[in-house]
């Protein structure tokens, strides 16, 4: 696929600017009027042109906020921490003394085995060899895995007792994203969108960011929009790159003659092919990206550029060290996005499933855990100094997490009945433990959260009611937690 030019921004007057004089009037309708009537749908040619065969590259989208908040906001953004592949509660924030003691022993009567992902029935429990230490003033629990998120836990929310409908990767992480274990729902980056719109018109509203090359499970299906116009999908950046956005400069030599003849061809066939699908709605994200474009080459190189800070703050996040720097660019650049407005950034961690731990579940949780470590900790702290943290609700956590029992002596097989997430910032009361598993940690027993229940809080903090938001798909009103699910107020103490 070739490298797509640089499109400047297609509003009505930019059209009628950069269209060859001999267009007529009606070849010049409003950009405004276009896309009300049009719904933009995506022709071969220029369609080809303009996307390649990577649904991937879905564009920069933006937009005004469609209804704004129910209520009085607690978090004006969210960065959620997407540990992919699914953590181990048990080796990281819920410690379980009986678990180490039983080590060897099949599960014990009346313990219901559960449904896992590989099937390994009447497996012998695995122990936790982690050394525990209670941090701070509240006394939170957790393992030597995570020294630095531990001196933080004063302004964390740990919830112990999460759980979910997917068993298998495809279905967790769909779930976690977008409240049902099925493809088709908009992802909850995408909702917040929808409801709130952008706090900034340079830049996108929902971003991705994922700490390696690779791409998770699902790839971009997990941010978009599903039946939802496309301009609310999220935006991948890639964090680790010199240009984490691609394609935001024009080529060298590209002058803007070429620009403006090339931009008048595009509009005419996008136009063109527009009028007769009505029902489409991929090339209006991809017009809105143009526009976006347009007034991101004045914001968004400043707002990537991580050479504007400090050493220090660079140390912070681990951008010193080899192991922790991939992740700490991308929490970084987090940060400098919601100082700018960015509502919803999600970070992938162990991009590709690379926290599933059949096996070998020490070496795997141990390299992971160092890698994000200390840059989730930077996040936190730098947030919180530079007055952030209220405003900026941190969510970390993957689509499940382990089982008790072992799998191919030295792993553990995925655990959807009972896992940990948490929260931070945002309105959240930090140092407290919300629910709880069961005393080997197999299933949630207190307080449970189903990822409705995680959806609606996050909503609710945003200041969007999970019942209120509707999206009208249909002839039926579709609201993010399909109908259920409710904010847990323990986390505002």
């Amino acid at each position: 696929m070739p490298r797509l030019p640089f499109l400047s921004g297609l509003t009505d007057m930019t059209i009628r600017n950069r269209l060859p004089a001999t267009d007529s009037p009606a070849d010049l309708a409003g950009r405004r009027e276009f896309l009300l009537r049009g719904g933009l749908g995506l022709g071969a040619l220029a369609g080809s042109f303009l996307l390649g065969s990577d649904s991937s590259a879905a564009g920069i989208v933006s937009g005004d906020a469609t209804r704004g908040p129910h209520h009085a906001p607690r978090a004006k953004s969210v960065i959620w921490l997407f540990m992919e592949g699914g953590p181990s509660h048990l080796d990281l924030f819920d410690p379980k003394p009986l678990l180490d003691k039983l080590a060897g022993q099949p599960l014990p009567a009346g313990f219901k085995e559960p449904i896992t992902a590989m099937g390994e029935r009447g497996a012998p429990l695995l122990p936790a060899p982690r050394t525990w230490k209670q941090h701070g003033q509240s006394g939170l629990w957790a393992s030597e895995w995570i020294p630095h998120i531990a001196e933080c836990l004063d302004d964390i929310a740990v919830i112990r007792s999460c759980w979910t409908n997917g068993i298998n990767h495809a279905g967790g992480v769909c779930q976690m994203n977008t409240c049902i274990n099925v493809a088709g729902r908009p992802s909850l980056g995408s909702w917040v969108h929808y409801g709130l719109g952008s706090a900034n018109q340079n830049l996108p509203a929902f971003v991705v960011m994922c700490d390696n090359t690779g791409r998770p499970v699902n790839g971009p299906r997990n941010w978009g929009s599903g039946f939802m116009p496309a301009t609310h999908q999220g935006v991948r950046i890639n964090g680790g790159s010199d240009e984490p956005i691609a394609n935001l400069n024009p080529p060298e030599g590209y002058s803007v003659e070429q620009q403006k003849h090339k931009l008048g061809l595009l509009q005419r066939l996008n136009q063109r092919h527009a009028d007769g699908r009505p029902q489409q709605t991929e090339l209006d994200a991809r017009l809105s990206s143009y526009e976006l474009a347009f007034r991101m080459q004045a914001q968004a190189p400043e707002a990537v550029d991580l050479g504007q800070e400090s050493e220090t703050t660079k140390q912070m996040y681990g951008l010193d060290h080899k192991d922790t720097e991939s992740f700490g660019r991308n929490c970084l650049l987090a940060r400098r996005l919601v100082e700018r407005g960015v509502r919803f950034i999600q970070l992938y961690s162990g991009t590709g499933s690379k926290w599933d731990s059949h096996t070998a579940i020490e070496a795997n949780h141990s390299r992971l855990c160092k890698s994000m470590d200390k840059p989730v900790a930077g996040l936190l702290m730098d947030l919180k100094q530079r007055g952030l943290l209220d405003e900026t609700l941190v969510v970390w956590g993957g689509e499940f997490g382990r089982t008790p029992m072992s799998e191919k002596g030295n792993g553990r097989d995925h655990n959807p009945t009972g896992f940990t997430i948490w929260m931070a910032g945002g309105g959240v009361k930090g140092g407290q433990t919300i629910g709880a598993t069961d005393e080997l940690g197999l299933y949630a027993t207190e307080d449970k959260m189903h990822v409705r229940d995680i959806h609606a809080s996050i909503l609710w903090l945003m200041g969007l009611d999970n019942m209120t938001l509707t999206f009208d798909h249909k002839g039926r009103p579709e609201r993010p937690t399909i109908n259920e699910g409710a904010m847990n107020r323990k986390l505002l103490g």
